[in-house]
């Protein structure tokens, strides 16, 4: 595979998905269309290793070819996004139950699929930072099936999931089950579509009432523990680095199209428009590289314990992504005047979408720490 190659997929469906992206987020829904998209264009089995009979999509070439798809619609990235980190961490440790991830190849070779994780809760919030589900499965009589009831929140991609890996508790302690999206006793809430930031997301809550799944639906294998996930940060932070991406490529349009009749000639041709785009990309190119190179350093032999050791550097390239893009479109909408708050331009999308990215971790004051702390050994050592 190459860098090339994956950008090139990125671009291809980009297409197709920018058509839809303002009215998607107007109407706050995903299209089918995209969902479709995702699935037939084999992009939510880009990561699947060669030796499933998959693309075998580096964790480097995935983050390329997100960082295309996102520049057209933030929303449906990181509903792309999510099925891709969540792949990618089962590969990358081995620990989840064998055959159900052969069905799960099998579906996303033969049909495409769509997956996410329902982990996030109203009371417990984030699970990163620990704490028991309230979501809990009980044991059948028989002890052949898992009865799940419970709520969650924030699972992006909604009724257009095709398999739902659902952490809850069990007598046993937390656990992960397979849940089929389609299973008896499913239920979505449309919460989301006003929200402030990735609207065309659907990121909805979920409720569980009685569904019943086959005892051998358990997904993690307890004698397979795994490690960090080091796919998550990087492939949020190509979703919002390329929301940027997307925004400084529709403001340099808008500068090349806007010809004031005061001025006779674009705007794009004023020294002053064209520094302050400099500003803008020089950040972003910065990121951009950061990223990528970042992410080359992941390889599917290393040991756990290098994973965890450049768990500081993912933690910057992805905080450095997400305050490039949170700066970048600030920026944009002062260039482009009053013409960016209205939706004739998608600069006010791409300004609110990325927002989102300071919420996912390691964010904050968690990821600085995490960074200085790695800075402090490696003088002290």
């Amino acid at each position: 595979m190459s860098i090339e190659k994956a950008q090139t997929i990125g671009k291809n469906i980009a297409q197709e998905i920018g058509r839809r992206a303002a009215a998607a987020d107007k109407a706050g829904k995903l299209p089918p269309e995209d969902a479709a998209i995702l699935k037939s264009s084999g992009y939510t089995a880009l990561n699947i290793p060669a030796a499933w009979g998959g693309p075998g999509f580096s964790l480097c070439e995935c983050v390329a070819a997100h960082l295309e798809l996102s520049k057209a619609s933030t929303s449906t990235a990181l509903v792309a996004g999510m099925n891709m980190h969540v792949l990618g961490h089962y590969f990358y440790y081995n620990h989840a139950s064998e055959p159900l991830l052969q069905d799960i190849v099998q579906n996303a070779l033969d049909h495409g699929v769509l997956i996410n994780s329902a982990a996030s809760e109203p009371k417990l919030g984030s699970p990163s930072r620990g704490g028991s589900f309230q979501t809990y499965a009980d044991r059948s009589d028989d002890g052949k099936w898992w009865i799940i009831n419970g709520h969650k929140n924030w699972i992006t991609g909604g009724r257009h999931l095709t398999h739902l890996l659902v952490k809850l508790s069990t007598d046993d302690g937390n656990r992960t089950i397979m849940v089929p999206a389609q299973t008896e006793g499913v239920r979505w809430d449309e919460t989301w579509g006003d929200a402030l930031s990735l609207r065309a997301s659907d990121s909805h809550d979920l409720y569980f009432e009685n569904a019943r799944v086959p005892n051998e639906n358990l997904f993690e294998d307890p004698e397979k523990p795994a490690g960090p996930n080091v796919w998550f940060p990087l492939i949020m932070a190509a979703t919002y680095l390329g929301g940027a991406l997307g925004a400084r490529d529709a403001l340099i349009r808008y500068t090349l199209e806007r010809i004031p009749t005061a001025l006779g000639k674009p705007i794009a041709t004023l020294p002053k428009i064209q520094r302050q785009i400099g500003e803008i990309d020089i950040d972003l190119q910065a990121a951009t590289s950061f990223l990528l190179e970042t992410a080359a350093l992941l390889t599917p032999d290393q040991s756990t314990a290098d994973r965890q050791a450049l768990m500081p550097r993912l933690a910057a390239a992805k905080t450095l992504a997400t305050t490039a893009a949170n700066q970048a479109t600030e920026k944009a909408l002062t260039i482009a005047g009053g013409a960016s708050i209205s939706k004739d331009l998608p600069l006010e999308r791409f300004f609110r979408d990325v927002r989102a990215g300071a919420m996912h971790p390691p964010s904050g004051d968690t990821a600085y720490e995490m960074i200085g702390r790695a800075a402090i050994e490696s003088i002290s050592n």
